[in-house]
């Protein structure tokens, strides 16, 4: 048993001082300080946050490693970066690549999702494969070449692994069939993204299947007062929808409204590409070269390639750029996502019976402590 004491602890609906957070591998309670059991090892927060563990539902890579290098050492490498950042759990994210290298990177996580559980990185909770069935006109960074129509049965052959499969609803048939039959025979989220879809496609798209949002406002129809497009959509229907939340991709002064909006429907992302983690240069994604300089990766075409975000960074970049108090900013990215990928039940918030995922930061949510299933995973 440990007890975490001297700490600011984030609730899904409020933060509490004063009190211990009580844990063995779950959550075991909240308590005045003087109840904590006698043989308890206490660690202490020294004044700063006590967090649930953040989730990441997209993120490409870390530390110069890419998902679709397809290798475990690359995969392992993105998950001992990014614990530091407080994620303690994950979707290694794909892109549209060469289905064989799609395939391959599937079949590198599946392999290693059960060990990711005991190593010293963050746990691998499923693969979010954006792409390959995308518009062309909104692909982003990622190589038209390798665009496919909409394919219910590679879904389906991947349906353990693949938690969120992001397309583009207007490449599918007229009556969505692939969309209806991944929503029928998986319990993969299906999110519209990298799409050129008007706003009654997206709208009829999520009455069939479609359930969150890639990105939103990055790669696809923007909202405008007689074309309200894929963003209207989102922000009308009843998704789920990601932000990245770096200041750059999308303003800080829509944060506000996005949340009073979307609320617990939320979810920030980093979209981080294999830069993260590293200084200013080039690197490459998906085999195409980016550079990385401020707070953002582009292709050497200009084109806006993604971010290098970490997660816990991205959750006090709202905080200080909003009205948004400290716990809804963590909902975001934690309790929210969890809810997406449906695993509420025992990840996402300091609640009795959850996994004991916490994160023990500084005064300003700079990672000093990722615990995991009640085991300390990183120490800063």
């Amino acid at each position: 048993m440990k007890a975490v004491v001297n700490g600011k602890i984030i609730l899904k609906d409020r933060i509490i001082e004063g009190s211990a957070l009580l844990f063995s591998d779950v959550i075991e309670g909240i308590l005045p300080v003087d109840k904590i059991p006698s043989d308890a090892e206490i660690i202490d927060a020294n004044g700063g946050y006590v967090s649930p563990g953040l989730i990441d539902l997209h993120i490409h890579g870390y530390l110069g490693c890419d998902v679709c290098d397809g290798t475990r050492e690359s995969i392992r490498t993105i998950s001992e970066g990014i614990i530091a950042n407080g994620v303690t759990g994950y979707l290694p994210t794909t892109m549209t690549v060469d289905m064989k290298v799609i395939k391959q990177s599937l079949e590198v996580c599946r392999e290693l999702k059960e060990e990711s559980k005991t190593w010293n990185g963050s746990t691998i909770l499923g693969v979010h494969a954006e792409g390959p069935f995308i518009s062309e006109s909104k692909k982003g960074a990622q190589d038209a070449k390798y665009i496919l129509k909409p394919d219910a049965s590679f879904v389906k052959e991947y349906a353990d692994i693949i938690k969120v499969i992001s397309l583009a609803p207007e490449t599918d048939t007229e009556d969505f069939a692939a969309i209806r039959e991944i929503n029928r025979d998986t319990d993969v989220v299906i999110s519209m993204g990298h799409t050129s879809a008007d706003y009654d496609t997206a709208m009829k798209a999520t009455t069939v299947g479609v359930k969150h949002a890639t990105h939103l406002f990055n790669a696809m129809t923007p909202l405008a007062h007689r074309a309200p497009g894929v963003v209207g959509a989102a922000l009308n229907a009843d998704v789920s929808v990601e932000l990245i939340v770096d200041t750059f991709h999308v303003s800080t002064e829509l944060y506000d409204m996005l949340f009073k909006l979307k609320g617990r429907k939320l979810c920030f992302i980093t979209d981080c590409l294999p830069a993260g983690g590293l200084p200013y240069g080039e690197y490459t994604l998906g085999g195409a070269k980016i550079v990385y300089r401020d707070i953002v990766c582009r292709l050497e075409d200009g084109t806006v390639a993604g971010s290098v975000l970490p997660l816990n960074k991205g959750v006090w970049n709202v905080y200080t750029n909003s009205n948004i108090p400290l716990n809804e900013c963590v909902n975001c990215a934690s309790l929210n996502p969890a809810t997406t990928l449906g695993i509420a039940d025992r990840k996402g918030s300091l609640e009795v019976g959850k996994d004991a995922d916490v994160v023990i930061t500084d005064a300003e949510f700079k990672v000093k402590k990722t615990i995991i299933g009640g085991e300390i995973r990183y120490e800063a």
